[in-house]
Protein backbone atom coordinates (compact mmCIF):
# COMPACT_ATOMS: atom_id res chain seq x y z
CA UNK A 1 0.00 0.00 0.00
CA UNK A 2 1.60 3.28 -1.01
CA UNK A 3 0.84 6.90 1.37
CA UNK A 4 1.79 9.95 1.03
CA UNK A 5 5.79 11.25 1.54
CA UNK A 6 6.83 12.78 5.35
CA UNK A 7 4.30 15.12 6.71
CA UNK A 8 3.33 15.52 10.49
CA UNK A 9 -0.20 14.00 9.51
CA UNK A 10 1.04 10.23 8.68
CA UNK A 11 4.91 10.05 9.88
CA UNK A 12 5.48 9.40 13.53
CA UNK A 13 9.14 10.96 12.94
CA UNK A 14 7.47 14.11 11.50
CA UNK A 15 5.12 14.43 14.85
CA UNK A 16 8.51 14.53 16.84
CA UNK A 17 10.03 17.00 14.55
CA UNK A 18 12.42 14.53 12.90
CA UNK A 19 12.90 12.61 9.55
CA UNK A 20 13.67 8.91 9.38
CA UNK A 21 16.38 9.71 7.32
CA UNK A 22 18.29 11.00 10.49
CA UNK A 23 18.18 7.53 11.54
CA UNK A 24 19.69 6.52 8.66
CA UNK A 25 23.59 6.20 8.32
CA UNK A 26 23.94 7.39 4.94
CA UNK A 27 22.01 10.70 5.27
CA UNK A 28 22.46 11.44 9.13
CA UNK A 29 25.27 13.86 8.67
CA UNK A 30 23.40 15.85 5.84
CA UNK A 31 22.31 19.42 7.23
CA UNK A 32 17.98 19.98 8.58
CA UNK A 33 17.84 21.38 5.16
CA UNK A 34 19.08 18.70 3.00
CA UNK A 35 17.40 16.04 4.85
CA UNK A 36 13.91 18.02 4.40
CA UNK A 37 14.59 18.10 0.62
CA UNK A 38 14.81 14.61 0.52
CA UNK A 39 11.76 13.75 2.56
CA UNK A 40 9.61 16.08 0.49
CA UNK A 41 9.99 13.77 -2.47
CA UNK A 42 9.84 10.24 -0.62
CA UNK A 43 7.00 7.90 -0.41
CA UNK A 44 5.64 5.28 2.32
CA UNK A 45 4.84 2.08 1.81
CA UNK A 46 3.26 -0.69 3.66
CA UNK A 47 3.45 -4.53 3.46
CA UNK A 48 2.08 -7.52 4.99
CA UNK A 49 4.48 -10.50 6.33
CA UNK A 50 6.02 -12.48 3.65
CA UNK A 51 5.67 -10.03 0.77
CA UNK A 52 8.50 -9.08 -2.04
CA UNK A 53 9.39 -5.26 -1.32
CA UNK A 54 12.08 -6.18 -4.14
CA UNK A 55 13.16 -9.34 -6.15
CA UNK A 56 16.30 -9.95 -7.50
CA UNK A 57 17.06 -8.71 -11.10
CA UNK A 58 14.60 -5.54 -10.24
CA UNK A 59 15.97 -1.69 -11.30
CA UNK A 60 17.02 -0.06 -8.32
CA UNK A 61 14.41 3.25 -8.08
CA UNK A 62 15.25 4.57 -4.38
CA UNK A 63 16.64 3.91 -1.47
CA UNK A 64 14.33 1.98 1.18
CA UNK A 65 14.62 2.95 4.49
CA UNK A 66 13.11 0.49 7.23
CA UNK A 67 10.47 2.50 9.39
CA UNK A 68 8.91 -0.28 10.99
CA UNK A 69 9.16 -3.96 11.06
CA UNK A 70 12.32 -6.31 10.33
CA UNK A 71 13.13 -7.40 7.21
CA UNK A 72 15.31 -10.05 5.11
CA UNK A 73 18.04 -10.13 2.63
CA UNK A 74 18.36 -13.26 0.89
CA UNK A 75 19.35 -15.33 -1.99
CA UNK A 76 18.06 -18.13 -3.38
CA UNK A 77 20.37 -21.06 -4.85
CA UNK A 78 20.13 -22.80 -8.19
CA UNK A 79 18.43 -25.82 -5.92
CA UNK A 80 15.66 -23.34 -4.74
CA UNK A 81 17.34 -23.13 -1.05
CA UNK A 82 16.77 -19.52 0.59
CA UNK A 83 20.02 -18.21 2.18
CA UNK A 84 19.88 -15.64 4.35
CA UNK A 85 22.49 -12.67 4.18
CA UNK A 86 21.27 -10.05 6.23
CA UNK A 87 18.04 -9.09 8.63
CA UNK A 88 17.46 -5.59 8.91
CA UNK A 89 14.96 -3.80 11.06
CA UNK A 90 13.63 -0.16 11.97
CA UNK A 91 15.95 2.71 10.93
CA UNK A 92 18.13 0.39 8.34
CA UNK A 93 18.32 0.75 4.63
CA UNK A 94 18.18 -1.25 1.60
CA UNK A 95 20.84 1.04 -0.75
CA UNK A 96 23.75 -1.03 -2.10
CA UNK A 97 23.65 -0.98 -5.47
CA UNK A 98 22.63 2.16 -6.40
CA UNK A 99 25.24 4.06 -7.66
CA UNK A 100 26.15 1.50 -9.97
CA UNK A 101 25.85 1.99 -13.76
CA UNK A 102 23.87 -1.51 -13.81
CA UNK A 103 21.81 -0.55 -10.76
CA UNK A 104 20.23 -3.83 -10.35
CA UNK A 105 19.43 -5.86 -6.97
CA UNK A 106 21.68 -9.00 -6.62
CA UNK A 107 19.23 -10.32 -3.51
CA UNK A 108 15.48 -9.75 -2.64
CA UNK A 109 14.20 -8.17 0.14
CA UNK A 110 11.15 -9.69 1.76
CA UNK A 111 8.91 -8.77 5.04
CA UNK A 112 9.59 -10.92 8.25
CA UNK A 113 6.48 -9.58 9.32
CA UNK A 114 4.02 -6.24 8.74
CA UNK A 115 6.75 -3.61 7.62
CA UNK A 116 6.68 0.26 7.04
CA UNK A 117 9.03 2.00 5.07
CA UNK A 118 10.22 5.41 3.49
CA UNK A 119 11.59 5.30 -0.27
CA UNK A 120 13.33 7.95 -1.70
CA UNK A 121 14.01 8.16 -5.30
CA UNK A 122 17.33 7.34 -6.53
CA UNK A 123 16.92 10.30 -9.11
CA UNK A 124 16.47 12.71 -6.32
CA UNK A 125 19.80 11.27 -5.05
CA UNK A 126 21.95 11.58 -7.25
CA UNK A 127 21.04 15.30 -8.04
CA UNK A 128 21.60 16.17 -4.38
CA UNK A 129 25.08 14.43 -4.64
CA UNK A 130 25.47 16.37 -7.76
CA UNK A 131 24.87 19.36 -6.23
CA UNK A 132 26.51 19.23 -2.86
CA UNK A 133 30.03 16.74 -3.12
CA UNK A 134 30.58 16.59 0.26
CA UNK A 135 28.18 13.84 0.68
CA UNK A 136 30.76 11.32 -1.30
CA UNK A 137 33.00 11.90 1.96
CA UNK A 138 30.12 10.24 4.43
CA UNK A 139 29.13 7.74 1.88
CA UNK A 140 32.63 6.51 1.14
CA UNK A 141 32.78 6.11 4.98
CA UNK A 142 29.43 4.55 4.87
CA UNK A 143 30.55 1.86 2.23
CA UNK A 144 34.02 1.20 4.51
CA UNK A 145 31.77 0.45 7.22
CA UNK A 146 29.65 -2.20 5.18
CA UNK A 147 32.86 -3.82 4.09
CA UNK A 148 33.83 -4.60 7.47
CA UNK A 149 30.16 -5.57 8.65
CA UNK A 150 30.42 -7.79 5.18
CA UNK A 151 34.32 -9.20 6.34
CA UNK A 152 32.25 -10.19 9.91
CA UNK A 153 29.83 -12.21 8.32
CA UNK A 154 32.20 -13.88 5.97
CA UNK A 155 34.06 -14.94 9.15
CA UNK A 156 31.24 -16.32 11.26
CA UNK A 157 30.52 -18.27 8.19
CA UNK A 158 34.26 -19.37 8.24
CA UNK A 159 34.00 -21.03 11.23
CA UNK A 160 34.12 -24.92 10.80
CA UNK A 161 32.49 -26.14 14.06
CA UNK A 162 28.90 -25.61 14.04
CA UNK A 163 28.24 -24.90 17.54
CA UNK A 164 30.96 -21.88 17.70
CA UNK A 165 29.69 -20.34 14.23
CA UNK A 166 26.47 -20.38 15.77
CA UNK A 167 27.57 -18.16 18.94
CA UNK A 168 29.59 -16.25 16.88
CA UNK A 169 26.27 -15.51 14.69
CA UNK A 170 24.43 -14.54 18.10
CA UNK A 171 26.93 -12.08 19.58
CA UNK A 172 27.18 -10.20 16.01
CA UNK A 173 23.30 -10.32 15.45
CA UNK A 174 23.20 -8.69 19.00
CA UNK A 175 25.16 -5.88 18.44
CA UNK A 176 22.71 -4.61 15.51
CA UNK A 177 19.41 -5.33 16.88
CA UNK A 178 17.68 -2.21 18.64
CA UNK A 179 17.17 -3.52 22.13
CA UNK A 180 19.28 -6.89 23.86
CA UNK A 181 16.85 -9.49 22.34
CA UNK A 182 17.51 -11.42 19.44
CA UNK A 183 14.42 -11.68 17.56
CA UNK A 184 15.04 -14.81 14.71
CA UNK A 185 13.14 -17.88 14.21
CA UNK A 186 15.02 -20.96 14.36
CA UNK A 187 15.17 -21.13 10.26
CA UNK A 188 16.04 -17.64 9.80
CA UNK A 189 19.10 -18.55 12.01
CA UNK A 190 20.03 -21.47 10.17
CA UNK A 191 19.75 -20.00 7.47
CA UNK A 192 22.37 -17.46 7.98
CA UNK A 193 24.70 -19.99 9.44
CA UNK A 194 24.39 -22.09 6.58
CA UNK A 195 23.51 -24.97 8.88
CA UNK A 196 20.67 -27.34 9.29
CA UNK A 197 17.54 -25.87 11.47
CA UNK A 198 18.14 -29.22 13.42
CA UNK A 199 21.82 -28.65 14.14
CA UNK A 200 21.22 -24.94 15.56
CA UNK A 201 18.37 -25.86 17.98
CA UNK A 202 20.70 -28.75 19.50
CA UNK A 203 23.43 -25.69 19.69
CA UNK A 204 21.29 -23.55 21.43
CA UNK A 205 20.08 -26.16 23.72
CA UNK A 206 23.74 -26.27 24.35
CA UNK A 207 24.74 -22.80 24.73
CA UNK A 208 21.62 -22.33 26.81
CA UNK A 209 22.63 -25.16 29.33
CA UNK A 210 26.27 -23.45 29.64
CA UNK A 211 24.47 -20.22 30.85
CA UNK A 212 25.82 -18.17 27.65
CA UNK A 213 22.31 -17.87 26.35
CA UNK A 214 18.83 -17.98 27.47
CA UNK A 215 15.14 -18.38 25.65
CA UNK A 216 12.85 -15.80 26.45
CA UNK A 217 9.72 -16.88 24.13
CA UNK A 218 9.26 -18.26 20.92
CA UNK A 219 11.81 -16.72 18.56
CA UNK A 220 13.58 -14.59 21.22
CA UNK A 221 17.18 -14.94 22.76
CA UNK A 222 19.07 -13.01 24.92
CA UNK A 223 23.04 -13.31 25.69
CA UNK A 224 23.34 -13.61 29.27
CA UNK A 225 27.22 -14.29 29.26
CA UNK A 226 28.66 -12.22 26.46
CA UNK A 227 32.30 -13.14 27.92
CA UNK A 228 32.08 -16.46 28.00
CA UNK A 229 29.78 -16.76 24.88
CA UNK A 230 32.74 -14.44 23.17
CA UNK A 231 35.51 -16.75 24.60
CA UNK A 232 33.78 -19.92 23.65
CA UNK A 233 33.46 -18.59 19.94
CA UNK A 234 37.12 -17.46 19.07
CA UNK A 235 38.39 -21.20 21.33
CA UNK A 236 40.42 -23.49 19.15
CA UNK A 237 40.13 -26.52 21.41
Amino acid sequence: MQEAGCNRKNCEFRARNTYCISEVRLFRGLSPELQAMLASHSIHRTYPADAHIVSENDTIHSVIIIRNGKVKISRTDAMGEEHILDVLHDGQSVWHGIFLKEHRYNYDVIAMEEVRTCEIPRSVIMEMIEKNPQISLSMIEMLARDMTDAEDRLLVLSIREPRQRVAAFLLRKERSCLGDVINLKLEDIASSVNLRPETVSRNITYLEKEGMIRRIGKGCLKVTDHKKLREFSESTG
